[in-house]
């Protein structure tokens, strides 16, 4: 009877065991209709691209390791990807949704992403990244929440908001378009927008959110515009600034934030002033004509509108430095990231290579072109990761044709071709940003989180490097460069594919100023990417190329 019995237990682990491998993180599931619809954020009719007939986009909640199942049924007019905003997609570069690493999804079609929010915590976004789409809407709030077993450094919020704001054109995107590709440029936007919505729309007095007294909630502020840092405030508030790009940070407290294009803050607001309206704003900084939006928040049960005085925004350059350099990683919180335990000591490791990255503007052919190191990125009908997954890159593009450094002929001569730098797996690398231009500056580096350890007047030289943070600056993956300034951030290329690092001005990026890293496992190993997926569409010359042998373990 003791044998049978120890049989029988000896089977429920096995199958305990079993069910435990077999086992997968949840599955999230949507189904979306991009189509065009008429919008009039600015009080002016124009054609927008709603998402189920959503402008801004629905939001995707979701929690660390979701896997994420979006089919997209494509019924505009042209050719349309979608790519997540501070996503990393580790060893995935097939789901990043980037020009150069997936084909367009044409119209009349669908196409499903799969893709995992793996090791993630924070606040994101999705945008459409073909021709110049994000000026027309197609944008929403992505969340990734922490699983309930590892807590997060604050209280549960009574609510989580999401705030999307940008700068908008009054032009529809293709009519903006039309004017980059005469060679000119767009000029200044003509309004600013908070949840697709301005002081000019017709539901202006309706609240956006309310707010119970006492409470306190989350807002996750995102700037999702083409063009301008806003900087966001909340009228008789204070915020405490709790997460950023996916990273806890020490919990200091703003009557304003400078939010840049393409960064994402959380807060903590609370409820404790008199009950009545309060006005959000979200106003564009660092250019001659200011433009603003406001947005109501509700106290409940409290009928009392909103003082007419809105709160100012800083104007210096320099309160905007000092603000970024008054964020700090928290080393303490529990979180997905690198190392659970916050002993990642980034600061210590030793630098393999230095790259440093000019932004330039010039003509060529008597067009606008905006370039990087001296070259203006242009997408090759075959995306660069197929081509170099098929082994045929030499027909579509060549290899490092920028260099490390820039040189005095890249800076006043643009080429026009696939930029693609090779990036040596798993180096730990710095790179510099220099901003010589008049305007703000914000990269974005797909696949990864940096960490962002100096901002800096002038020049960058080595002897610099003694004032960088190499303690606790905060991982994240969007940097600011102010006009004049260099930004460093420090990176491990740990995760294989090809990865966009692009200028978040989307007039710039779409007139060249981006790149790719190729990101290569010498090992070809499913440990270290993940084979192309069996629903993958196939275009340019390797459209009716049979497909490389699989990678294996």
């Amino acid at each position: 009877m003791a044998a049978r019995a120890s049989a029988f237990l000896a089977l429920l682990i096995c199958l305990s065991t079993t069910a435990l491998i077999r086992a997968e993180d949840p599955y999230l599931f949507f189904t979306w209709n991009v189509t065009y619809g008429t919008i009039s954020p600015l009080g002016v009719p124009q054609q927008g691209i709603l998402i189920n007939n959503q402008f801004p986009g629905p939001n995707i909640n979701s929690t660390t390791n979701n896997n994420i199942v979006i089919n997209i049924f494509n019924n505009l007019d042209e050719p349309v990807l979608f790519s997540w905003n501070g996503i990393q997609h580790r060893k995935n570069s097939w789901q990043d949704g980037m020009p150069g690493t997936t084909c367009p999804i044409q119209p009349g079609t669908n196409y499903t992403y799969h893709f995992q929010v793996k090791d993630q915590i924070g606040s994101y976004f999705y945008f459409p990244s073909t021709a110049f789409h994000k000026a027309a809407g197609g944008f929403g709030g992505l969340r990734v929440n922490s699983r309930l077993l590892i807590p997060v450094p604050f209280a549960d919020p009574e609510e989580d908001y999401t705030v999307l704001i940008g700068d908008w054109y009054t032009k529809d995107h293709k009519a903006l378009r039309s004017v980059l590709d005469s060679g000119r440029s767009i000029n200044r936007p003509d309004g600013v927008l908070i949840n697709g919505k301005s002081s000019k729309g017709a539901d202006k007095n309706e609240p956006l959110f309310s707010m119970k007294p006492g409470k306190t909630y989350r807002y996750r502020i995102c700037n999702v515009g083409i063009k301008s840092t806003l900087n966001f405030r909340i009228q008789g508030h204070m915020m405490k600034l709790v997460e950023m790009d996916g990273s806890h940070v020490v919990q200091n407290t703003y009557d304003s934030l400078d939010v840049h294009v393409g960064q994402c803050y959380s807060v903590l607001v609370t409820a404790d002033q008199e009950p009545r309206d309060y006005y959000m704003v979200a106003s564009s900084r660092f250019i001659k004509e200011s433009t603003n939006a406001t947005g109501l928040i509700r106290y409940e049960g409290s009928s009392a509108p909103a003082s007419p005085v809105l709160p100012e925004a800083p104007t210096s350059l320099i309160w905007s430095l000092n603000q970024f350099r008054s964020f700090r990683w928290n080393l303490t919180a529990s979180a997905a990231r690198p190392n659970p335990q916050g002993s990642y000591h980034y600061g210590g490791i030793n630098i393999t290579r230095t790259i440093k990255i000019v932004n330039s503007a010039s003509k060529v052919d008597g067009k606008l072109r905006y370039a990087i190191n001296g070259v203006s990125h242009n997408n090759p009908e075959t995306p660069l990761k197929l081509a170099e997954y098929f082994q045929v890159p030499e027909k579509v593009f060549k290899y490092n044709t920028i260099a490390d450094e820039p040189t005095a002929e890249s800076e006043t001569k643009i080429t026009v071709s696939p930029n693609v730098l090779n990036a040596t797996f798993r180096d730990f690398v710095e790179i510099i940003f220099e901003n010589h231009e008049k305007s703000m500056q914000s990269y974005h580096l797909d696949g990864y989180s940096f960490f962002a350890v100096a901002i800096e007047a002038g020049k960058w030289t080595p002897e610099k490097r003694k004032n960088y943070n190499l303690l606790d600056a905060v991982s994240r993956h969007t940097i600011q460069v102010y006009p004049g300034t260099w930004a460093a951030i420090m990176l491990t290329f740990d995760n294989a594919g090809m990865w966009n690092l692009r200028s978040n001005l989307w007039e710039k990026y779409y007139l060249g100023q981006q790149m790719y890293f190729s990101v290569l496992s010498p090992a070809r190993s499913l440990r270290d990417e993940y084979n192309i997926p069996d629903n993958y569409t196939m275009c340019g010359l390797v459209k009716d190329l049979p497909k490389p042998p699989p990678y294996t373990i």
